[in-house]
């Protein structure tokens, strides 16, 4: 599905940063970054041009590639791991920052990636996530198309626990990142701290 997806030339979600992370991604120790199904790597090159060290993980391999492009193209290098993230060792104490940016999975298969996260973020380390809230039914302006695979306030709570939470809020913003995602859309907003009694 994703390969055809972003098979055509145009960027599906626009080359720019999501809004959120260009407003927060200072709160991310300068380090190694992973972008989690970064798709057409609008984050990650953005994230790069910032002085971070960047690997996208997403399971299209035709995304990676159009990132690889656009990293060529604004003169900086990311790494692009292509894996379907079931299948993807983050590592253990690997990372400074972890992005997640509507990424949205099953139910079960959420839960172990956010458990991974946990254990992949090194003491210190800083998660930053924005994710479609089941109130985004209704605005049909973008996400999956059900409420299981959204997230809300509450389940970040749970399947993060144990993180320092610096920010987490629910909203309805105005979002343009190109032609998937345009028009108001119900968010979750997250970021959250590794300390290293974790």
């Amino acid at each position: 599905m994703w390969d055809q997806r972003y098979g055509d030339k145009s960027y599906v979600y626009g080359t720019e940063p999501n809004d959120f992370l260009r407003e927060n991604a200072q709160q991310i120790p300068k380090g190694k970054i992973l972008c989690l199904a970064e798709g057409e790597g609008r984050n990650a090159v953005w994230l790069a041009q910032q002085g971070y060290e960047v690997t996208a993980v997403d399971s299209s391999k035709i995304g990676l590639q159009k990132a690889e492009q656009l990293a060529l193209e604004r003169g900086v290098s990311i790494s692009t791991v292509c894996a379907d993230l079931g299948h993807f060792d983050m590592g253990v104490d690997q990372w400074d920052g972890i992005v997640s940016i509507f990424c949205h999975l099953p139910k079960p298969l959420r839960q172990r990636v956010h458990s991974d996260c946990i254990a992949a973020l090194r003491s210190g380390a800083v998660m930053l996530l924005e994710a479609y809230t089941p109130q985004q039914l209704t605005y049909k302006t973008g996400g999956p198309p059900v409420a299981e695979m959204m997230m809300d306030s509450t389940l970040l709570k749970t399947e993060l626990e144990g993180l320092e939470f610096l920010h987490l809020k629910e909203c309805v913003r105005d979002i343009h990142e190109g032609e998937l995602h345009s028009g108001p859309g119900a968010v979750v907003q997250l970021l959250a701290r590794k300390h290293s009694s974790f």
